[in-house]
């Protein structure tokens, strides 16, 4: 298959990247470099240096490619920066979706994979873990965002036919995720600790999170290209992980004794989250397989060998 990958310089879209080659697919990569970074892109893998907003340059390439698959990655990522500068995160998140959206339209292409949040779009659930059909009420413009994309996907497959899965991740870590990125507190705190910095904890370090590894992500997306037509899914463990008990796994992984420091909470930011993924394990056979204490030893090894200059 002939797959475009947007945001494929990043964290997550990279690792799809990857899977998909892979599988022998055909990947371009679409990225603006704004965030992710051009040794992340696999080297099998076509690039194109394009933002998502440039209708011009998106439309040429869809020609020239013609994807039957897209997974749509590229964001905006910051939920602070979202409520600072809504209208910058609209452009990306919003307008640089709908430039997607009707690329694929008019190239015919089979499926769209939209990565979509679970961790901001809920708000603050009344039930935890959180189900698909849990009320969207978000307390940042990004989970807004994300969620009027999700509304234009669903209006486009009823007006034109357009085939998509949308996938509402949890707080996604692993090997890959950049220590000085603007989310990904995981790598956050193991860069920190793995250089002898003390990492800050906003809030009491009682506010949780779930957090789902990159492989388990990986294979939902490529569980969504055959599966899930029209359709939304979590993708989490539904498993509530504290700051505090994310700070003491990566200080045992990294062999840090340090304290950290508190500071007070961010705008915008939820105080509880977790995911009910059991929509996906029916109708995408998916299932989270990576323990969180697993995947932080991952995590760690990966940023240690990194900092070691070994990657």
């Amino acid at each position: 298959m002939r797959v475009i990958v947007t945001g494929g310089a990043g964290f997550i879209a990279s690792h799809i990247a990857t899977a998909h080659l892979a599988r022998g697919d055909e990947v371009l990569v679409v990225d603006n470099l704004s965030a992710g970074r051009r040794e992340c892109v696999p080297a099998a893998a076509e690039f194109a240096e394009v933002d998502i907003t440039d209708r011009g340059a998106m439309a040429k390439l869809w020609q020239q490619f013609r994807p039957q698959i897209v997974s749509h990655h590229a964001a905006q990522i910051d939920v602070r920066k979202s409520v600072e500068d809504p209208a910058y995160d609209a452009q990306v998140n919003i307008l640089g979706s709908l430039n997607v959206m009707k690329n694929c339209i008019e190239c015919g292409t089979k499926k769209l994979v939209f990565a979509s949040t679970g961790g901001a779009i809920y708000g603050e659930p009344e039930q935890l873990p959180a189900a698909e059909d849990c009320p969207v009420r978000p307390m940042s413009l990004y989970g807004v965002a994300k969620y009027a994309v999700e509304q234009y996907l669903a209006a486009y497959g009823r007006l034109e036919g357009l085939n998509y899965t949308i996938l509402r991740y949890a707080n996604v870590y692993g090997p890959g995720q950049r220590t000085d990125g603007e989310a990904g507190v995981v790598a956050i705190f193991a860069g920190l600790m793995l250089s002898n910095r003390q990492p800050t904890i906003f809030g009491q370090g009682d506010k949780t999170r779930d957090y789902v590894y990159i492989e388990d992500v990986v294979r939902a997306n490529l569980a969504a290209i055959e599966a899930g037509d029209g359709g939304t899914y979590n993708i989490g463990t539904g498993v509530q992980t504290s700051d505090q008990q994310v700070f003491d796994q990566v200080a045992k992984a990294a062999g840090y004794e340090g304290k950290p420091t508190y500071a007070d909470e961010r705008k915008g930011e939820i105080r509880h989250i977790a995911l009910d993924s059991e929509k996906a394990e029916r109708e995408l056979g998916w299932r989270p397989q990576v323990q969180f204490p697993h995947g932080i030893l991952q995590t760690v090894a990966y940023v240690r060998e990194a900092d070691a200059g070994l990657l």
